[in-house]
């Protein structure tokens, strides 16, 4: 487990995230927040779209203006020059084509958001094709789950046989690497790395928990973070899946629905 006290680099280290507003805290904009500062590092953020939701329900999404979103981001990077960059939910092509002009100075995670927990939807299916049209090239790390996998590489991806290949197929449009997560598969919680033409199991028990909101966006801020603290993208991706299991285990049962990790897990 990684922590604040690790010193793996000065804590000057900087992340930048570029995706939504959840108001319950447990997802987007401030699960990342969270994440950055547990692990160590300063968090920046741009913020992309405003949701009115909560544990039990998702009533509302209202994008903001791409010149507005990339304003933000330019106002970082001018000040704030970040070690690394995530983005999660981007709402609009619009949105990802203002992302997609953005010169970035460290490696860029891409989380292809396209619904939420309720399984709201957060762009959909032309959000996801300009992500793929758009950022998928100059991505170090493209992180989906099941259903974005599927999405985005055209195949359905129902086990690790189709995770496998998925992430294969959607390295191949120029991401250097692919992490294929796979908490909605039956059995242990397995995410596949494709990276520099291996694959790396990450596994880990199931645990049965309804408070698992924002878990995809905790992995990528969290991989983000440690890649930002100059971790190689293997242990990044290793700490990070240890933090989620970890903040799923300990989770503080806030919420009457789907509620909030622990972002506070681990070694303080």
């Amino acid at each position: 487990m990684f922590s604040r006290r690790d010193n793996l680099v000065p804590v000057r280290a900087v992340a930048l995230t570029i995706a939504g507003s959840d108001p319950g805290g447990g997802a987007g904009i401030q699960a990342d927040l969270k994440t950055f500062h547990q692990l160590g590092v300063y968090g920046t953020s741009a913020i992309t779209v405003v949701t009115v939701q909560n544990s039990r329900r998702f009533s509302r999404i209202e994008p903001l203006r791409a010149g507005l979103v990339r304003e933000q981001i330019e106002a970082v990077l001018e000040d704030f020059p970040p070690g690394a960059i995530k983005t999660g939910a981007l709402g609009t092509r619009a949105i990802v084509e203002a992302v997609a002009e953005c010169n970035f100075p460290g490696p860029l995670v891409i989380d292809p958001v396209g619904l939420s927990k309720h399984g709201a939807i957060l762009g959909g299916s032309e959000v996801l094709a300009a992500v793929r049209d758009l950022l998928v090239s100059r991505a170090a790390l493209v992180t989906p789950n099941l259903a974005e996998a599927a999405e985005l590489s055209g195949i359905p991806v129902e086990e690790i046989a189709g995770m496998k290949e998925a992430a294969r197929r959607i390295a191949a449009m120029g991401a250097s690497a692919v992490l294929v997560k796979g908490g909605h598969l039956a059995g242990d919680a397995v995410d596949i790395l494709w990276s520099g033409g291996v694959f790396t199991e990450f596994r880990a028990p199931r645990l049965a928990s309804r408070h698992t909101h924002g878990t995809g966006c905790t992995l990528s801020a969290a991989i983000t973070a440690l890649l930002a603290r100059g971790l190689p993208l293997i242990d990044a991706v290793g700490g990070a899946k240890n933090f989620v299991t970890e903040a799923i285990r300990s989770a503080p049962g806030l919420g009457s629905g789907a509620g909030p990790l622990n972002h506070w897990a681990g070694p303080g």
